[in-house]
């Protein structure tokens, strides 16, 4: 396994996490035993991933719950990110719901404590300066954000700034290379890569729109007439799916599982510190870590850019997976 440095903050995390929303076993995910999530998570630490991300949102609390039973006498092994909701942003807000994410993660501290989503109705600095006084207390090591585009990247970097920001990006979804990778890597913030699957399109399960079930098919990458659309465009259906074609022919041609080879891509893109890839058995857990054993040559990952290239300008800057330009959460 390889290791980054996240941001300046001398945590070093595998490059493949593990992402635990499916813990919960919530309407999302669907039920999820226990046991098997708890399995996942000691698999996960034996074969060296040592970065688990939760947020207090998943299942009102239940994935740091089992997150956290999984760890007992194990903790020292982990590096435990979670994430602080919305309306929880007020200074009050941030410390009661980190002391409730302490209590259910059954830890003293959080290392990477991170801001779900940004806040149009509470100052930015008001929530800052609440996580700066839990750190200065001990109980979060380190500060992150999710889903900041530029303008809220620039209110934050002129506020001190944070070491990670967690975004949206797959060899299906490159919104964030025309402007943010790039702002990221200057203001030395490490990319942690949210759906690097894209909703399982990059597994090659789905050989045609038709065969995306309703519940997935809400991108962008679809049309405004799938049932639980509302991007309100056309989508890129013919455009995401002659990528997806061409990247299963140049796994085809290299032997490598479509899967494991868009993971490893991510893996190569400059400023990503970790891909959060999600499981919920242990054998998931294995298929994750060899995307960052398979040493894909550097043509290979330039024809997987250049297989999505189209598709990248198609869907634009707009970061918003599920929701379009006029109405996006992203600014």
């Amino acid at each position: 396994m390889e290791y980054r440095m996240l941001g300046k903050t001398g945590i070093d995390v595998s490059v493949i996490a593990m992402g635990c929303w499916a813990l919960a076993g919530d309407e999302a995910w669907g039920p999820q035993d226990e046991s098997d999530s708890i399995a996942t998570v000691h698999a996960a630490l034996d074969v060296g991933v040592n970065l688990f991300d939760t947020a207090e949102g998943y299942g009102d609390g239940r994935s740091e719950e089992v997150l956290g039973k999984a760890l007992v006498g194990r903790r020292d092994r982990a590096i435990i990110a979670t994430k602080v909701s919305g309306n929880h942003l007020s200074a009050e807000g941030v410390v009661l719901a980190c002391e409730r994410s302490l209590k259910l993660l059954r830890t003293d501290t959080i290392d990477l404590y991170q801001i779900h989503w940004p806040s149009r109705q509470i100052p930015l600095a008001e929530t800052l300066r609440a996580l700066q006084r839990l750190r200065e207390q001990g109980k979060i090591r380190a500060i992150g954000v999710c889903n900041f585009g530029l303008l809220d990247l620039k209110d934050l970097v002129d506020l001190g700034g944070a070491e990670s920001n967690q975004l949206p990006y797959s060899l299906l979804w490159r919104g964030i290379e025309h402007e943010l990778q790039p702002r990221c890597q200057d203001v030395g913030m490490g990319i942690l890569c949210y759906s690097p699957l894209a909703q399982g399109l990059l597994t090659g399960k789905f050989a045609s729109p038709e065969d995306v079930p309703a519940g997935r098919a809400r991108t962008r990458h679809f049309s405004k007439d799938r049932p639980l659309a509302r991007h309100g465009e056309d989508g890129c259906e013919a455009e995401t799916f002659a990528a997806i074609d061409e990247i299963r022919r140049i796994c085809q041609r290299v032997g490598a599982p479509m899967a494991q080879a868009a993971l490893a891509w991510l893996v190569a893109q400059d400023g990503v510190a970790s891909v959060l890839a999600g499981a919920r058995r242990p054998e998931q857990i294995e298929d994750n870590v060899r995307a960052a054993e398979l040493d894909l040559p550097s043509e290979v990952i330039d024809a997987l850019s250049a297989a999505t290239a189209r598709l990248k300008e198609a869907l634009g800057a707009n970061l918003d997976q599920y929701q379009g330009a006029a109405t996006s959460r992203f600014r």
